[in-house]
């Protein structure tokens, strides 16, 4: 493999019913940061699907330079062999140095494939990408290589950060959790570069044939897409305790979202809970109540604008992440701090 033949930096703009994941927006805001650090040009989008060229003004919008378009009919809904094909082959004839993938439930399906297809690694959950040099200490005997992809994330059960690189063989693939980059600012009325590419599509005995797509609308709040989040944890003492946090919420229009530990206690659904193994947040303000802030917790949050945390234990780790603490009984503090904003709000009406 000759590494001088790959360049650019691509991400994967993953669609579903011709609607472009939020995924693929935030991938691109940190590729235009990642092309800048390597003095690349252009940030490249990978677009799969049927019937999905249109979508490629709004990539532009959010950063995309160029976009390659992969349109067939066997794209048409998300199956693991075609689109294993469409994006190696896309790989094997533009040949970028990095390639970005969201985490989501088709990138961790697809991400894995493509890369033992084209014969490279790939780092998975990715809470931070850089570029830098590798290994970050200079070695007696081991070259130190530059402006390397740098790709971290939590290990061992979120009990240590590991960064991980991929020096040797290209492109260097990640997959990247949503809630974690930022999209850019758009920009309105860009234009991208488009470029119409097929591969060709023969079906084969790895091809799966969908016999029906059902669709059930979720009753459960979006947490990622809320500016404020009041979070419970183990602390809260019980799922009918969890009405003060409800009232809290109510009041500042904001949603719920709960710790893991308030999840395998069965207090609140999965699809609300914050973390390692749940979801990466970044809303305007936090509160923490009732949560301790271990680092599974805190590696799904620390970058809310603002974070308040309220705790019995002074000595609880979420302080140190928490832009203002209260040190005190969580019963008494919420229904206090509810009624008072609740009178604030009345007196400004």
């Amino acid at each position: 493999m000759s590494l001088e033949e790959y360049k650019g930096v691509f991400i994967f703009a993953q669609q579903v019913d011709n609607e472009l994941s939020s995924i693929a927006l935030e991938l691109l805001g940190k590729a235009k940061n990642l092309a800048e650090d390597l003095d690349e040009k252009k940030v490249t989008a990978v677009l799969l699907g049927s019937g999905v060229k249109g979508l490629s003004d709004k990539l532009a919008e959010y950063g995309a330079d160029r976009v390659i378009v992969v349109d067939d009919p066997a794209l048409k809904d998300y199956r693991t062999e075609p689109y294993t094909h469409a994006l190696a082959s896309v790989i094997n004839e533009f040949k970028p140095e990095i390639l970005l993938v969201g985490a989501t439930a088709i990138g961790r399906d697809l991400g894995p494939r493509v890369s033992s297809r084209v014969h490279t690694g790939l780092t998975a959950d990715c809470t931070s990408l850089d570029i830098g040099d590798f290994p970050l200490n200079p070695t007696p005997g081991q070259e130190q290589k530059h402006k390397q992809l740098l790709m971290t994330r939590p290990a061992f059960g979120g009990n240590t950060i590991a960064t991980i690189a991929c020096p040797d063989f290209r492109p260097q693939m990640a997959t990247v959790r949503p809630g974690v980059m930022q999209k850019i600012d758009p920009i309105k009325g860009a234009k991208a570069e488009i470029v119409e590419f097929n591969p060709g599509f023969e079906e084969n005995n790895c091809y799966t044939e969908i016999l029906k797509i059902v669709k059930e609308a979720s009753s459960v709040a979006d947490i990622q897409g809320a500016k404020i989040l009041v979070s419970g944890g183990r602390g809260v003492g019980s799922a009918e305790n969890f009405k003060l946090l409800d009232e809290l919420a109510e009041v500042l229009g904001g949603t719920v979202s709960c710790s893991r530990a308030v999840v395998d206690s069965g207090w609140k659904p999965k699809d609300l809970q914050v973390g390692q193994t749940g979801k990466t947040v970044r809303p305007s303000l936090y509160f923490a109540i009732g949560i301790s802030g271990a680092i599974q917790h805190v590696a799904g949050m620390e970058e809310s604008d603002i974070i308040i945390a309220i705790n019995k234990d002074e000595n609880a780790p979420i302080f140190d992440v928490a832009d203002y603490g209260v040190v005190g009984d969580l019963n008494k503090i919420v229904p206090a701090l509810t009624k008072k904003i609740k009178e604030e709000m009345a007196n400004k009406k």
